[in-house]
């Protein structure tokens, strides 16, 4: 069999294959994909103890651990104005000088929605910069016992909302009973 030239000198495969390994001595390979393959990123941590706060906390707002005096309230006319502000403004509310923004309409909801419906609307109210909105949370005339439901609870709920200034008994073309008109901040 004949090689297409002249075989190398003996000994000289040898020496380039030294030469060679001297050479490439402080080298590393690349990876066989011809990629550089960095050490993935560190992640940070998960603050777990915060997560659990924050749980903790909205579990907790969704409990009602301080209930609304329904002996006390006057069912007709059942108003509220944050501490520092003038009876003035309630006076105002109630005759509807304020023209309602927003509506949220409770009906048929559970306790637990109701008040999870409550907190993203007055959220999303606060974002647009709404200043007055009606909340509707019925009468109780197809609920059992013909009572409210959510009527006190709503009541209540707003008391503790810091974005609420003041809140009366809609006006009866607004919905009397079953429903609050609600001044907010402003932005």
């Amino acid at each position: 069999m004949k090689t297409g030239g002249k075989p190398p000198p003996p000994g000289h495969a040898e020496d380039d294959a030294q030469a060679f390994m001297t050479e490439m001595a402080g080298v590393e390979p690349i990876s066989p994909h011809g990629r550089v393959v960095h050490a993935a990123p560190r992640l940070p941590p998960l603050p777990l103890s915060l997560f659990r706060d924050e749980r903790e906390v909205i579990l907790e707002s969704m409990r009602d651990p301080a209930h609304w005096d329904e002996d006390s309230e006057q069912d007709r006319d059942t108003s509220y104005v944050r501490p520092g502000l003038s009876r003035q403004t309630l006076r105002r509310l109630r005759r509807g000088e304020w023209h309602i923004q927003a509506e949220l309409d409770l009906h048929g909801l559970t306790k637990v929605e109701a008040k999870h419906e409550l907190a993203e609307f007055l959220h999303e109210c606060k974002r647009r910069g709404g200043r007055c909105v009606r909340i509707i949370h019925g009468k109780g005339l197809r609920s059992p016992n013909r009572e409210p439901v959510l009527k006190h609870h709503v009541r209540h709920w707003l008391t503790q909302r810091d974005e609420v200034l003041a809140f009366v008994s809609a006006r009866p073309a607004d919905g009397g009973d079953g429903a609050v008109v609600v001044l907010l901040k402003g932005r």
